[in-house]
């Protein structure tokens, strides 16, 4: 694992994905680092989710996708 950047044109493929296919309350900027993203198996759905959910909020969300 290596640093790498999330937002501005260094930003990694899969953050511009992301950002893209879920746009956040305050636009494409990812503003903190936890962030989190739910993503279907075939790559279709992405949802976005506020730093301050917690992992267990995202449940029921993951149980859909299975």
């Amino acid at each position: 694992m290596s640093k790498i950047e999330v937002n501005g044109d260094g930003a990694h493929p899969i953050y511009k994905y992301l950002k893209t296919a879920a746009k956040g309350t305050f636009g494409n900027a990812i503003k903190w680092n936890f962030t989190k993203f739910l993503i279907s198996r075939d790559g279709s759905k992405v949802e976005r989710f506020a730093p301050t959910t917690t992992p267990e909020a995202l449940d029921s969300k993951i149980a859909e996708l299975l």
